[in-house]
């Protein structure tokens, strides 16, 4: 007796393939989509070099505030006041001799 071959019906087929499908479309969606591991990668790049944009900025501010503190009416640095007089206006004594 033989053993007649069964073709599997098509609604396993078309289950088999909805299934493979789907199962390709959510891996390159969570490898290369909005929300997928590339973009969070670029996302972490981005934060690193903004990061360190921010603290360079935070310390130039700070740099600032120290010297706005230093050349207000209640305490003021002699110093740095001859310091910026010379640099910003070109001021020298007359005791000086001055190379270019």
């Amino acid at each position: 007796m033989a053993v007649a071959k069964r073709r599997p019906s098509i609604a396993v087929l078309i289950y088999t393939a909805s299934v493979v499908t789907l199962g390709g479309y959510f891996t390159f969606a969570s490898v290369q989509g909005e929300y997928g591991l590339f973009r969070r990668i670029q996302i972490e790049a981005e934060r690193g070099a903004l990061q360190s944009t921010s603290d360079l900025l935070e310390a130039e501010l700070a740099d600032m505030r120290n010297k706005s503190m230093r050349l207000s009416d209640g305490y003021l640095d002699l110093d740095l006041l001859d310091e910026q007089a010379r640099d910003v206006l070109g001021y020298l004594r007359t005791d000086e001799i001055v190379i270019r």
